[in-house]
């Protein structure tokens, strides 16, 4: 059985411990977590493809090696592995 995908945004305050918190609350249920990044937080063109490359890599760095992402248009994709990876 596949486990449903969740959805969560990231606004003008980023990545902070309360939205790790909700992330790993949705991994206990979801499978796949898509995190939306708003224009509010990362601006648009180059450099907001940049903000979300840094984004996914922050996330990542603070959930740990059980975790891995793919990033399409400012949409990042997490998927949560039994064993850790990399």
């Amino acid at each position: 059985m596949v486990k449903p995908i969740g959805k969560i945004q990231i606004g003008k305050n980023g990545v902070s411990d309360n939205f790790i918190g909700t992330l790993k609350t949705y991994f206990k249920k979801k499978g796949v977590v898509k995190v939306s990044i708003l224009k509010s937080a990362g601006g648009t063109g180059k450099e907001g493809k940049e903000k979300v490359r840094e984004y996914s890599e922050e996330i990542l760095k603070k959930l740990g090696k059980n975790y891995t992402s793919r990033i399409v248009g400012f949409t990042i994709a997490l998927k949560k592995w039994r064993k850790a990876r990399r």
